[in-house]
């Protein structure tokens, strides 16, 4: 019975105690105070929308390209394929082979993409970081295309030089011809993914919409997608699982960083309400 009465006696001790702390942190809110306002709360919530500064540097690029392209069919035009002109040309270029000034200009053309791809990524990995996951998911893909484009452009350009000799065997100028139907096609791959990553990134500048977890129905759009993903469990058979996984990390993250704004939002706003 002693026994039993001492165990009871320390239940009863820690209730009282956790009462007690209860008490004393609801004592030490400012309960007497006006309650915090919904605008100045939203207010204090709402960051200030930073815009990505990488359209007009996709259009330079852009520019970039086009007069690389169209500088280099001039070039082998009057070079190469004009033989009334190619001593001219000669003299203007002080000897130097029309090719190889293509094909060096072609390498600082494809250094200069790469530059920017990375100060691409490194401006929307702060987007996704300021909650904007799913504007994140959808130019994560059309940003690292047009250097893809110039890395292949490369390697068939590459290939067209080694077999210089066999394509002229075939036909006089043949391997000229498929130079500028390379970097042709290189050039409208590449127009098209830069043209179709500048409108999001405009449409995303003009909208100023606030992160994703301010949004409830991107939220739950972002939340929601990846099909069956989310409501199926264990594991199957496929490349969506990655994606999955990803999106529910980034997803952790935010909240976790939400959670934290909002706590010093919340300490900041009760202390102005104590200071009041």
């Amino acid at each position: 019975m002693d026994y039993k009465g001492g165990i009871y006696q320390a239940a009863g001790m820690k209730t009282n105690s956790s009462i007690d702390i209860s008490q004393s942190m609801e004592d030490d809110l400012p309960t007497e105070g006006p309650l915090i306002s919904q605008d100045a709360f939203g207010s204090a919530m709402k960051r200030e929308f930073l815009k990505l500064p990488t359209a007009w540097t996709s259009g330079l690029q852009l520019f970039f390209h086009v007069a690389f392209v169209c500088l280099s069919v001039v070039v082998f035009v009057l070079c190469e394929l004009l033989e009334e002109r190619r001593a001219e040309c000669t003299s203007l270029l002080r000897g130097v082979d029309s090719t190889t000034v293509v094909v060096l200009t072609k390498v600082a053309l494809w250094v200069v993409s790469y530059m920017h791809q990375l100060y691409m990524e490194y401006h929307h990995t702060t987007a996704k970081r300021r909650g904007y996951l799913h504007f994140y998911q959808q130019t994560r893909v059309i940003i690292p295309l047009p250097l893809l484009m110039q890395t292949f452009g490369n390697l068939f350009v590459l290939l067209l030089l080694v077999l210089t000799a066999v394509l002229e065997g075939v036909k006089k100028q043949l391997s000229v011809y498929l130079l500028l139907g390379v970097l042709s096609l290189e050039l409208l791959l590449s127009v098209i993914f830069l043209l179709s990553y500048i409108v999001k990134v405009v449409r995303f500048n003009t909208e100023k919409l606030g992160p994703d977890i301010n949004q409830e129905d991107t939220f739950h759009t972002y939340l929601s997608s990846g099909g069956h993903a989310h409501t199926e469990t264990g594991f199957r058979d496929g490349s969506g699982l990655e994606e999955v996984v990803e999106k529910q990390a980034d997803l952790i993250e935010h909240l976790k960083q939400h959670n934290t704004v909002l706590s010093k939002r919340m300490l900041t706003l009760i202390a102005q309400q104590i200071r009041d």
